[in-house]
């Protein structure tokens, strides 16, 4: 059996102006989920000036696209660190 992960995720997909922040903080009023961005997380670890955000930002300032395995240690670490277990 494989392991149970401790964190109920929900993802709200959409194209730009499509409501999703609109949708999220519905559901965070009526349910309490806690909602996480990951524009939202980067723009936070950039401004930080971390390792990861000054990763980040170089990746971005040169148009690509930061790689999907830095953006799951963002949302790790603030689902971690949020105490939550419903996102």
């Amino acid at each position: 059996m494989a392991n149970q992960s401790p964190w109920t995720i929900t993802f709200v997909l959409g194209a730009p102006g499509a409501g999703k922040g609109t949708q999220c903080a519905k559901i965070v009023e009526k349910y309490g989920w806690k909602h996480l961005s990951t524009g939202d997380l980067l723009r936070a670890e950039v401004a930080s000036g971390t390792e990861l955000g000054m990763q980040a930002q170089a990746i971005m300032e040169q148009g690509g696209m930061v790689p999907t395995s830095l953006v799951l240690d963002l949302l790790a670490n603030a689902m971690t660190q949020s105490g939550q277990t419903r996102f």
